[in-house]
């Protein structure tokens, strides 16, 4: 039985479900006891799948742009996951309940006729009179005709969907918040407040575990020579360019971060002193390669000077750390820049 031809006799079931106030206190309890978005996702995915039976699910929640993020999943099959998206992006731009027979013809979606023959349906978050994301079912064949429930049973699914808006709009804002405190502004880094904590805790962490702990300062080569010639516009733009290249040389378990003005900080965990040494001459190799501001129709190298310091050779807590490696690094500087000096030897 197709999609479309499943819901009539679901309906039966949304009006004994949703009328039942201790179904709406439980759904309400459900989705409240989490500020996580994801579990918050989850928890609204679980009792809509319940009620409406379909191949797969995703919550989205909507994005400046125009964009959605994926928030939550469930029993969604990875090929049906673009179009699923496309329909929640569809949803979240226009404030509607959407029901297709086959996305593959129809050309409310970005993509067009790339997405499979399979049928939908999705009905918009509305938290506060505005549309934060969109729940999206996907079945995995055509229908015979649009998948839609009756008015009547829309006008009972919408308030159990907006007691799932409400907790998702107080998870994504804290989730906001919380980033913002740890993040800087200009190159989405994580910013010195964060640095600290995280540094005090792996420093306590590798004490205890006798692991290595290894961690560099870097400065920007010539980083002033900008700000002087072009002006701070381009200067933080090329500070944001040196960020995304920082990034892409770290691996996913280091810490990176902007120390302040043109200089950052990592922290790399479970790394001796030949492992930091790698990074280091990996992300100078980047730097130096990288042609800064040609978007803005200049073409500018910089390099960058790398001090070195390793837990437990050359320190014993955080504050030791961040010194041996900002001497190191300094000396770098006084000696011709464009290098790499590890605290407490001659390398």
């Amino acid at each position: 039985m197709d999609f479309s031809a499943r819901l009539p006799g679901v309906e039966a079931a949304i009006r004994l479900r949703l009328t039942r106030a201790d179904a709406l206190v439980e759904m309400i309890r459900a989705v409240n006891e989490s500020l996580d978005p994801a579990r918050v996702g989850e928890a609204v995915l679980a009792r809509v799948s319940d009620l409406i039976p379909a191949t797969g699910w995703l919550l989205v929640a909507g994005e400046q742009g125009g964009s959605v993020e994926r928030i939550a999943a469930r029993a969604l099959p990875p090929l049906l996951e673009a179009p699923a998206q496309a329909v929640g992006a569809w949803i979240v731009s226009t404030g509607q309940v959407f029901g297709s027979p086959d996305l593959q013809a129809d050309p409310r979606l970005a993509g067009g006729g790339g997405h499979p023959a399979v049928a939908s349906m999705g009905f918009p978050l509305d938290c506060r009179g505005r549309t934060i994301g969109a729940v999206v079912a996907i079945d995995e064949h055509p229908a015979a005709r649009e998948p839609k429930l009756s008015d009547a049973a829309l006008a009972l699914f919408r308030p159990a969907l907006e007691t799932g808006a409400i907790a998702l709009h107080t998870a994504l804002r804290v989730q906001r918040a919380e980033a913002l405190s740890v993040t800087d502004d200009l190159t989405q880094l994580y910013n010195s407040r964060y640095l600290s904590q995280t540094l005090h805790r792996e420093t306590k962490r590798a004490s205890r575990s006798g692991h290595p702990l290894s961690v560099l300062f870097i400065d920007l080569d010539g980083f002033k020579s900008i700000n002087d010639t072009h002006g701070h516009l381009f200067g933080s733009r090329a500070l944001a360019e040196a960020a995304a290249l920082l990034r892409l040389s770290a691996r996913e378990t280091d810490i990176v971060a902007r120390f302040g003005g043109d200089e950052f900080f990592l922290v790399l965990p479970d790394t001796g002193r030949e492992g930091a040494v790698a990074l280091g001459a990996r992300l100078r190799e980047r730097i130096a390669g990288h042609r800064f501001l040609r978007g803005d129709g200049l073409d500018i190298r910089l390099t960058v000077s790398v001090g070195i310091a390793t837990l437990p050779d050359v320190a014993s807590s955080a504050e030791g750390l961040i010194q041996a490696a900002d001497e190191a690094m300094y000396w770098v500087k006084a000696h011709g820049k464009d290098g790499t000096r590890v605290a407490g030897t001659s390398e």
